[in-house]
C-alpha cells in the first residue's frame, strides 16, 4: 500500500524535552516520580516506567525523591506543597504552557475575569486554573452562561485547541453582555502546523490513520478535524491495534501523529503498512 506521512507529525518541542529530563533524571537518581502521566502516550509512560519512573495522582502520595512536573505543568499549590515536603523538582512544564500560566495571572491582576477556552478535565488547563482565582472554562456553546454579568473579560485558549474552534467560542462570548473583551492568542503554532498538515493530506488519501494516545488532546484533535473531511479517518494508538480488515479496496494511506507519539510508534506503523499486502485480506 501506498503510504504518505504528513510532513509535521510527532514528538514536538515541549514534549521531547519532557522526555529527555525524564530519562536524564532515571539515568542519575533511582527514587523519580512524575506528577500524573509525563505525557499521553501509553507506549512512553510504559517504556519511562520501566526504566524505573513512579507516576503518582498527587503530592500527597510521593513520600520522598524527585518530582518531574510534567509538560502540560502543575499547579502554583501543588508547586508549593513539594517544596514544602522537602522534595526535589525538575520542571518538565512546556514553555507554552507556563506563558499561558503567566498570561492567566497577569490578567487576573490587571482586573478581569479570566476566561480559558479548553477542556477542564486536562490537565493543561487544570494546571492554568492554579494560576488565578475563578477562572472560568469555556469547552463549549453550553458554558457561555458562565460569563454572565462579567463586564471584564480575558480571554485566553488551551494550546492544543484548533484555530476555528478558539474563533467559534471568541464569537460567541462576543455576543456576551461585557464592556471590555481583551483576547490574548495562546495557541501552539506547532499544534496548528500539524492540524493544517493534517487536513490538508487526509482529503488525498483513501484512508486516514491518526496515530497517538487516546487521552491526548492534541491527537484527539488531529482525528476530529480529518473526519470532517475523511469518514475513514482512524485514531489508534499503535498497529497492534490496527483492525486489517478496514484497509480493503485502499490504496493510499495517509498518517499523522499526535504531539506526544514517538517516532518509532510512526515508523513501525508506516513499515508495516508499506508491506500489507490487499491480496491476502481477499484470500
Amino acid at each position: 500500500m501506498k503510504v504518505i506521512v504528513a510532513k509535521s507529525s510527532g514528538f514536538c518541542p515541549g514534549v521531547r524535552n519532557a522526555i529527555n529530563m525524564a530519562e536524564k533524571t532515571l539515568a542519575k537518581e533511582k527514587n523519580v516520580h512524575s506528577l500524573g502521566e509525563i505525557i499521553h502516550n501509553k507506549d512512553v509512560v510504559q517504556k519511562l516506567a520501566d526504566a524505573g519512573l513512579k507516576i503518582a495522582e498527587k503530592v500527597e502520595k510521593i513520600k520522598s525523591g524527585t518530582v518531574i512536573i510534567r509538560s502540560h505543568g502543575a499547579t502554583a499549590a501543588q508547586i508549593q506543597k513539594i517544596e514544602d515536603k522537602g522534595l526535589k523538582i525538575v520542571n518538565a512544564t512546556c514553555v507554552l504552557v507556563k506563558r499561558v500560566q503567566k498570561i492567566a495571572k497577569l490578567l487576573h491582576n490587571q482586573g478581569y475575569k479570566v476566561v480559558i477556552i479548553g477542556d477542564k478535565g486536562h490537565p493543561e488547563v487544570q494546571a492554568v486554573l492554579g494560576s488565578a482565582p475563578d477562572i472560568a472554562v469555556i469547552g463549549s456553546k453550553s458554558d457561555i452562561s458562565k460569563l454572565s454579568k462579567q463586564k471584564k473579560l480575558g480571554v485566553i485558549c488551551q494550546t492544543t485547541q484548533s484555530p476555528e474552534h478558539f474563533a467559534q467560542m471568541l464569537a460567541e462570548i462576543a455576543q456576551t453582555d461585557f464592556t471590555e473583551l481583551k483576547v490574548i492568542n495562546t495557541l501552539c503554532k506547532e499544534a496548528i502546523k500539524r492540524q493544517s498538515c493534517a487536513v490538508e493530506l487526509c482529503k488525498k488519501v483513501d484512508i486516514m490513520f491518526i496515530l497517538g494516545g487516546l487521552h491526548s488532546a492534541n491527537t484527539r484533535k488531529l482525528a476530529e478535524l480529518c473526519q470532517k473531511y475523511n469518514k475513514k479517518t482512524f485514531h489508534l494508538q499503535n498497529w497492534k491495534e490496527l483492525d486489517k480488515t478496514i484497509l480493503f479496496g485502499n490504496n493510499v494511506a495517509g498518517i499523522t501523529a499526535g504531539a506526544s507519539t514517538p517516532q518509532w510508534v510512526i515508523d513501525d506503523f508506516v513499515e508495516n503498512l508499506r508491506r500489507f499486502d490487499n491480496k491476502k485480506i481477499r484470500k
